[in-house]
């Protein structure tokens, strides 16, 4: 559970870290809104990717299914910043075994919802996916900005981090797994 008033107490020390007067009448509330909003982009703290995939349909499919440019936002664990970008997930169904496509996008937000890193975002979207859904294959690519490049650092605005995780029958055929790459990239 996300404990706000911990969050409103470390936002008020923030704010007088900085040398700001906590007290200002632009600040007197922000520790409370601060608290509200970690409680949001942080929710999927709480909750378990895995009861989005458990609803299922059986149908004559064998074929890729592909849900393109899944909007996400996330926080980066180095820093506390965000990044964020488009996903994409593929499966080729086994069995006929498929699920509804708002599923897929709800298994990224519940993941990207937790303090992250871009890699393990990617890995893990994979693996929910084939765990749940046993599919031929699964395939995801995650295109982002990272904010920690952008507005700090190396100031890099505009620069984006791709990542992408194969499972099953995207890795070890060549043929499937340049057939859903080029999708991405469409």
């Amino acid at each position: 559970m996300i404990d706000q008033e911990k969050i409103r107490r470390a936002m008020e020390m923030m704010i007088e870290a900085i040398g700001e007067d906590k007290e200002r009448e632009g600040l007197l509330d922000t520790p409370k809104r601060v608290a509200r909003m970690y409680a949001e982009i942080f929710s999927g703290m709480n909750e378990d990717p895995k009861t989005h995939m458990e609803t299922f349909f059986n149908i004559e499919h064998d074929e890729m299914v592909l849900v393109k440019d899944i909007d996400f936002y996330s926080m980066c664990e180095h820093h506390f910043l965000p990044f964020f970008g488009k996903v994409s997930v593929a499966y080729i169904p086994k069995n006929g075994r498929i699920t509804g496509l708002s599923k897929l996008a709800r298994v990224v937000d519940v993941i990207a919802k937790r303090p992250q890193l871009q890699e393990r975002l990617t890995s893990a979207v994979a693996d929910t996916v084939m765990e749940c859904l046993q599919p031929e294959g699964v395939a995801v690519l995650v295109d982002a900005e990272h904010m920690c490049m952008s507005m700090r650092g190396v100031k890099k605005p505009g620069s984006r981090t791709v990542t992408s995780a194969v499972r099953g029958v995207f890795r070890s055929d060549l043929k499937t797994k340049n057939e859903v790459f080029a999708l991405f990239n469409k």
